[in-house]
């Protein structure tokens, strides 16, 4: 039987933004409380509020972020897929961004209904409020 989780989602609209991997880091890109930066050999990518991209900036954007509620210790296996295996099922494409205590899959702003949906049919449960 797969994981049921609690999630949340995070109000701000982000962007994911990418760059070329000999580029410093934007101060731009770190300036709010959410933001993941990757550096790999082939790109400098970055996530952030939409707000905080410069004017003209290349962006994906009108990404919102799904928080899982954890933390979850490394040795739980499948979190993440059984997350987002209902959100595959509904054609809903992802960005999946992981930390050390937990995972948020971005989705863009206009399938957050069908979303929500799709995980709440699958038995996880939206939660309105972190406190």
């Amino acid at each position: 039987m797969s994981q049921l989780l609690n999630f949340f989602v995070l109000p701000e609209t982000l962007a994911i933004s990418r760059l070329s991997p000999e580029k410093d880091i934007p101060d731009w890109s770190v300036q709010s409380d959410f933001f993941c930066v990757t550096r790999t050999r082939e790109e400098l990518s970055i996530v952030c509020p939409e707000s905080s991209l410069p004017p003209g900036a290349s962006a994906e954007r009108g990404w919102i972020a799904l928080k899982l509620a954890g933390p979850f210790p490394f040795t739980l296996t499948g979190v993440l897929a059984a997350f987002i295996q209902p959100l595959a099922e509904a054609k809903i494409g992802i960005f999946a961004i992981s930390t050390f205590d937990t995972d948020y899959v971005l989705i863009k702003r206009e399938n957050v209904d069908a979303a929500i949906a799709a995980l709440v049919g699958a038995g996880h449960e939206k939660v309105e409020s972190q406190d």
